[in-house]
């Protein structure tokens, strides 16, 4: 069993907070408020139905939002898939053209590509050497036809954060959309849809410690008469996501949001603290560089390249769970792109690691992750023959 391991691997999944699985359970079982928030007829759905709702309030109040613009999903790749293909169907003729960047998540990547095929011209923007996307390259690739932009706020492999409202400026002065998506910062970084300039925003469940399974759109009020559903078959979610509601999902993904809104401040000056000290121990061992900007960036997320001969991070499978690569490309052997696209050779990119921190990352393990990681480090410089400083 992996469960001797210690977890940093937050970036791919968080585990659900005892208090968030509280508040399921309120919602499973027949002895519990189980209704379908579609039967408005009687007690059962009408309840089911006020869970919905107070749970939109508590998504929409972490992240600066009203109710009623945000939508159900099943998680960040459906928001981002009806958030692109949704505005893609009502493009009109002069606006086929959309803007992203080599280093999004496979969801948006592979999405923009589709689209690509259906005759929609995108323009793929190269990172800067530090992993940000800066908002003069997007205003140099807007277009009189540029229909959207979609970049994320939280970079999922290095951390690094867009400036996604001074972006959002340039994009709405030339009458494009903006879409963002936010699966890795909400609980990480402030949001506030209220003031920023953002037409379109996806979010997770499962990355601010809530179940797998429920995500949700923020739409604006620009893009709601432009989006149209992919999901038909009864007219939910303001006629933009059709589907019989999961009660004891939503209301943990609104319990999960109203912890993170609550913890936040707190959360993040205590891994601020403990990913330090991860930081300064790691990068003093040799060959030891860091992949992504050195400040603009949360802190939870920390993406290492380990330049050394004979270093292999499979060493470390048994003591700490951690990527080398997103959970969306784990499955291959190949390199990540976004390190690609940084300008790391695949040698480089092969020999990085994704150690990400969470509301249960300790500072007994951040101890023990640097003494797992400098004995993989400094072995193979042993063997080599090389000096171990």
């Amino acid at each position: 069993m992996p469960m001797a391991e210690i977890y940093f691997d937050y970036a791919a999944t968080t585990p659900i907070d005892d208090r968030v699985i509280t508040a399921m359970l309120a919602h499973m079982g027949r002895t519990a408020q189980f209704g379908n928030p579609a039967s408005s007829s009687h007690g059962f759905g009408q309840a089911a139905r006020i869970t919905v709702e107070q749970a939109r309030e508590q998504v929409a109040a972490l992240v600066g939002a009203t109710a009623e613009t945000i939508i159900w999903t099943s998680g960040a790749t459906e928001s981002n898939n009806l958030a692109l293909k949704g505005v893609a169907a009502c493009a009109p003729a002069n606006r086929r053209h959309i803007i992203t960047s080599l280093i999004e998540h496979k969801a948006v990547l592979d999405t923009a590509r589709q689209l690509e095929t259906e005759g929609f011209d995108v323009t793929w923007l190269a990172p800067q050497a530090d992993g940000t996307v800066s908002p003069a390259a997007v205003s140099a690739a807007l277009r009189e036809d540029t229909l959207l932009v979609t970049l994320m706020l939280v970079n999922n492999e290095l951390g690094t954060v867009t400036d996604v409202a001074a972006i959002g400026e340039a994009v709405c002065g030339r009458g494009a959309l903006l879409h963002v998506d936010a699966a890795q910062a909400t609980g990480k970084v402030a949001i506030d849809l209220a003031r920023w300039p953002v037409d379109l925003m996806s979010f997770s469940a499962h990355k601010t410690y809530g179940p797998k399974g429920i995500g949700a759109l923020y739409v604006g009020e620009r893009a709601y008469p432009v989006l149209k559903a992919q999901i038909h078959g009864g007219g939910h979610e303001r006629g933009l996501r059709s589907g019989t509601l999961a009660p004891h999902q939503i209301a943990g993904m609104g319990s999960a949001f109203a912890l993170a809104s609550e913890l936040q401040a707190t959360e993040l000056a205590r891994i601020a603290a403990l990913s330090t000290q991860l930081r300064t121990a790691l990068l003093d061992l040799p060959g030891v560089t860091l992949n992504g900007h050195t400040s603009q960036r949360i802190p939870h997320t920390l993406n290492l390249c380990i330049d050394q001969p004979g270093f292999n991070a499979a060493r470390l499978a048994g003591t700490l769970a951690l990527s080398s690569t997103s959970a969306c490309n784990s499955a291959s052997a190949s390199a990540s792109h976004v390190l690609l696209a940084l300008g790391l050779d695949t040698t480089q990119a092969q020999r990085s690691i994704r150690l990400s921190l969470g509301r249960y990352t300790t500072e007994a393990d951040v101890e023990a992750a640097i003494k797992a990681i400098r004995d993989c480090v400094l072995a193979p410089v042993a063997a080599f023959g090389l000096p171990a400083w």
